[in-house]
């Protein structure tokens, strides 16, 4: 068992034929939650897991399960995947490696007639990336009980159009109620977003945490005017307003390193014509360190600076934390697992803390879980030149089906 190892052309290929599905000029993938694309990647990947002989299960937020039977049906499965869903400049690996590296576990272990004691499943998650709809991580969110499905069905884009609306729309509005599903143990691949392994010069990447994260939706309201009349002493203009709580949202992150993070990645500004003194500006805020804590203080202190500015400015500013992700410490077990595969395979491997949110955080509250990190390029990830190394992926790959072999035993 211990010469076992994936097929690591047939997972790039993988990869790349689900790439295609939303690629993009430069080489990326836009394939946002429950849209057509979503759908079309979604019918992709199942029907491998039909062809790999997997029985599939959807529940009532769209997560998809596919199962390979074990000896002993009695025992809940040993599940690994992650999200197809992208983000509006995504890449190839994000998310996507994850799930087809988990079915690459059951295509190796069908070619190599290997029988499992505990099932192995692999999942899809709806809507991680929260770049179409709030809050990020929806699926497993509600699989875990962090929201409700009710508040996650009502849940609308930019255009108006409701989660349950598009999940019945596209097909993947199941029937199962989402916890229902046991779960063992869960793992998940996914590539670091980070120049941590890279700059270090090591392949696996061992993750014992993840950052914690809150999101907030901050809208100031000002008077739009034109551009060219109005004296600059009598604007009311809510960009600039704007701008100094989008600074100071990276001031407080530099105030607490080495974890502290602060940004500012979505803006509306109304009614956003070059001669009118923007009205009303929207924009997120988005906030992480390692320690709820930490967390709490970067908080109060850009409570307290929104509070200043608006006594100054005389502006409404209106803020609302609408997502709190608390700071997750993975199963020792699960760690130990991953540790100890990269170990036996000979991979040069390293502890890294994510920054990022990821599905395993929720999957952690119902059942042990850990993650398994490989380099990116650069370290970069969202974004359409997003890229890894193949002997990376299949390195990863690899772990993640030893790890999985601990704990389901055959």
């Amino acid at each position: 068992m211990s010469e076992l190892r994936i097929d690591g052309e047939r997972l790039w290929r993988s990869l790349m034929e689900l790439a295609r599905i939303g690629a993009t000029e430069k080489g990326g993938v836009k394939r946002l939650a429950l849209t057509d694309l979503d759908r079309q990647g979604r019918d992709q990947v199942v029907a491998w897991g039909r062809d790999a002989g997997l029985d599939i299960t959807v529940d009532q937020i769209g997560n998809i399960f596919m199962r390979r039977p074990g000896l002993d049906p009695s025992r809940a499965p040993v599940v690994s995947g992650s999200h197809i869903d992208t983000q509006p400049t995504g890449g190839k690996f994000d998310g996507n490696y994850g799930v087809l590296a988990a079915l690459e576990v059951v295509r190796t272990l069908n070619a190599e007639g290997i029988e499992t004691q505990a099932p192995i499943e692999v999942a899809i998650w709806t809507n991680e990336e929260g770049s179409r709809f709030v809050p990020v991580m929806m699926g497993s969110g509600v699989f875990c009980g962090a929201f409700t499905l009710d508040h996650a069905y009502a849940a609308a884009d930019i255009d108006g159009r409701t989660v349950r609306e598009e999940l019945q729309r596209i097909g993947y509005l199941g029937s199962e109620v989402p916890g229902r599903h046991p779960m063992s143990a869960y793992f998940e691949a996914h590539i670091e977003q980070g120049p941590v392994l890279e700059d270090a010069g090591k392949v696996i990447g061992v993750v014992p945490a993840v950052l914690g994260l809150a999101w907030y939706d901050c809208e100031v309201t000002g008077m739009e005017a034109h551009a060219g009349p109005t004296p600059m002493d009598l604007r009311k203009d809510a960009l600039q307003v704007a701008t100094r709580i989008m600074q100071e949202a990276v001031a407080i992150a530099n105030r607490y390193p080495p974890y502290g993070r602060g940004t500012v990645g979505f803006v509306q500004a109304f009614p956003n014509s070059r001669n009118v003194i923007p009205g009303k500006v929207k924009f997120s805020i988005d906030l992480r360190n390692v320690s709820d804590d930490l967390l709490n203080r970067m908080h109060d202190e850009l409570v307290r600076y929104i509070d200043r500015v608006r006594n100054e400015s005389g502006m409404p500013i209106r803020i609302e934390r609408v997502s709190y992700y608390p700071p997750c410490d993975f199963h020792r077990d699960c760690v130990g697992a991953v540790r100890a595969a990269a170990d036996a395979l000979g991979y040069a491997s390293m502890d890294v803390v994510s920054g990022a949110g990821h599905d395993a955080i929720y999957a952690g509250r119902v059942a042990p879980a850990g993650m398994i990190f490989v380099p990116c390029k650069d370290g970069i990830s969202h974004n359409e030149i997003e890229d890894a190394r193949a002997e990376h992926i299949e390195a990863g790959c690899n772990v993640l089906l030893h790890a999985m072999l601990l704990v389901a035993g055959t």
